[in-house]
């Protein structure tokens, strides 16, 4: 079997919950954690710039590894010409997550503390609040988010790795407690976690170029 068909074989393999877990432990041997970010962050910004025409994004994030993904593609949307704004409900006091902030703020991105009621003026929600580690309930300020960005259907969403709020494994949630998110495109990071089965959008990306070949 060559390379590429092996790596093939690892991304439909490598997707359940703790498998994810163990493999960005490894990775973690061989990268630092905002090399991993900066490759993530990258890959969605080329995607999105792939499919989508440039225009206002409204970037989504969570307080962990996610969020900072979310915060390195808005950086790199703002310098392939998009014009991103980034809602950031619960900062993280790290002091990688507070570089990335900076970073964000001396290009000038805009950074809100909760959702604008309205979202009529952006053409695009990235989705960067939980990713493979996330186990539910949902809290607040999440809960709200969520549902505003689930409940709206005129904005295409992107998710980075997992749509928030579903399983790693099982997918959407089915107890219908709050509406669910069913992004448009979604990025999955390093390989394909089992719940991406569920995914019925338009555009499915594998990105974040860490595994070597063997």
């Amino acid at each position: 079997m060559n390379p590429i068909n092996i790596m093939a074989h690892i991304l439909l393999l490598m997707s359940l919950q703790q498998e994810s877990i163990d493999i960005d432990q490894e990775l973690f041997n061989s990268f630092s954690v905002d090399q991993l970010m900066e490759l993530a962050g990258l890959s969605c910004a080329q995607a999105i710039y792939s499919v989508y025409n440039k225009g206002k994004v409204i970037v989504v994030t969570g307080p962990g590894n996610n969020g900072g993904d979310g915060f390195v593609c808005a950086r790199h949307l703002k310098h392939f010409g998009f014009t991103p704004t980034i809602v950031n409900p619960k900062p993280s006091k790290n002091d990688l997550m507070q570089r990335l902030i900076i970073q964000t703020q001396q290009l000038g991105i805009e950074q809100l503390e909760s959702m604008p009621k309205d979202l009529n003026n952006f053409n695009l929600i990235v989705d960067a609040i939980f990713g493979f580690s996330f186990k539910p309930p949902i809290r607040e300020p999440f809960t709200q988010i969520i549902k505003q960005m689930a409940e709206q259907k005129d904005l295409p969403i992107f998710s980075i790795d997992i749509p928030s709020g579903w399983d790693v494994e099982k997918g959407p949630p089915d107890d219908n407690t709050i509406p669910t998110i069913m992004p448009d495109s979604l990025m999955s990071l390093t390989a394909p976690k089992l719940c991406a089965k569920y995914f019925k959008g338009k555009h499915h990306f594998i990105g974040g170029r860490f595994l070597p070949p063997k």
